[in-house]
């Protein structure tokens, strides 16, 4: 075997293990809703107070994503993922014993979405663009990110069916096993910021880095974009089907418009992560959030038939979350990667509080209505700041900030 050859197995084996590891711990973590009125039926908590452990996951998802990469950072990114896993594991295996709303945020929210978390995008694309090639790091991204959807466009099914075969506790504690397949893949991605360091050198301290990203304008401005990312994907993803139930449609459409949604998004990921390579990055997601606008503004104006609906979930899909590559390479880019998991941590984390506002908003909004208009012209207002907020970026890495200290 070749040098060649060797290299390109090698970075087959480290997309795989990345992918892989997304598409399982994003994959059950978003199979989750499916077990939503077999748990009220079986404990009688009722539904709000079961909603209270899935909209607490959402939020401590995001929250575990900057301590995960600063630990990632520190001791690698494989014992970091082994926990993960595990965590993700044991969450889900124990729900079915859970009785209380408080057992089951203790189940779900904190041990199985705080386990995604350590396992989920800081953490995987940062040991990623460790261990690959600069010029390969655009498109390596993007199938990573699209490992998430790959993994809940096959697993809910797979989730559906365990559930009317086996019961819902027990397909529940087979979602459970399953996760544990992506074990191995600690192995393949293990190593910490010291391996991303030149020979010789050794990285920036967190807290110095931190630091640094704080002061920095594009950092804060790319924070600001993907907040917004977070309000339209966390809308769209909860509420879609009840859009689709408000234009007069049956239960059919909004489940092959959420179908739709995730099978786009794994096109839309790919394809910006081999943009990302030959254009610039901040100009991409400025074209991404206009992209998003222009198309809720469109819906807005279309006749609300099934078809409008199902190409609509494709467009969206197309940008849902095809903003993560260029941010997580616009990261690198400033920082460079020694300390790359805690950093793109943060801009999760920013994420992450957008998303929480958009589930909890859209709710509240159609409660107060009846209506998502008005969710859906924030949103439109929300993408034209984005679109903005991102030409002022400057993407050469800037001095001193993610410098490396001689050893």
């Amino acid at each position: 075997m070749n040098d060649t050859t060797k290299q390109r197995t090698a970075l087959w084996l480290v997309l795989l293990a990345a992918a892989g590891t997304f598409a399982l711990t994003m994959g059950v973590r978003q199979t989750m809703g499916l077990f939503l009125s077999p748990l009220n039926t079986s404990t009688g908590l009722g539904v709000a107070s079961i909603s209270l452990a899935f909209a607490f996951g959402q939020l401590w998802w995001g929250l575990t994503q900057p301590f995960a990469g600063a630990m990632a950072d520190r001791i690698g990114a494989g014992r970091v993922l082994l926990a993960g896993a595990m965590l993700v594991a044991i969450g889900t295996f124990i729900t079915p014993f859970m009785t209380t709303t408080w057992g089951l945020v203790l189940a779900i929210g904190i041990l199985a979405a705080g386990g995604a978390g350590m396992a989920g995008p800081a953490v995987l694309m940062s040991a990623t663009m460790r261990m690959i090639d600069p010029a390969r790091r655009g498109l390596a991204t993007g199938i990573v990110n699209a490992g998430g959807s790959f993994g809940q466009f096959a697993l809910a099914p797979v989730a559906a069916a365990l559930i009317v075969s086996t019961g819902w506790a027990t397909a529940m504690q087979v979602m459970a096993v399953l996760v544990l397949l992506c074990l191995p893949a600690a192995w393949v991605l293990r190593g910490n910021s010291v391996h991303a360091a030149p020979a010789g050198q050794k990285p920036v301290g967190t807290g110095e880095a931190v630091r640094g990203a704080l002061r920095h304008q594009g950092f804060l401005l790319l924070a600001a974009g993907f907040f917004v990312c977070g309000f339209h994907v966390a809308f769209l993803a909860t509420h879609l089907p009840g859009v689709v139930a408000a234009c007069g449609l049956s239960e059919q459409w909004g489940g092959w418009a959420l179908a739709m949604l995730g099978l786009f998004n794994i096109v839309g990921s790919i394809g910006i992560g081999w943009a990302v390579g030959r254009w610039r990055m901040k100009s991409l997601l400025s074209l991404i959030y206009a992209a998003r606008g222009i198309g809720v503004l469109l819906f807005l104006l279309a006749p609300k038939t099934g078809p409008v609906v199902l190409v609509f979930a494709a467009f969206m899909g197309l940008t849902f979350l095809s903003t993560v590559p260029p941010t997580a390479g616009l990261v690198a880019k400033f920082f460079g990667t020694a300390n790359m998991a805690t950093l793109f941590g943060m801009v999760m984390l920013t994420h992450q509080v957008g998303g929480f506002l958009g589930a909890w908003l859209g709710g509240k909004v159609f409660q107060a209505t009846g209506s998502y208009d008005w969710v859906w012209y924030i949103d439109i207002v929300l993408a034209a700041a984005a679109a903005l907020v991102h030409l002022p970026i400057r993407e050469e890495r800037p001095r001193g900030v993610a410098r490396a200290a001689t050893a």
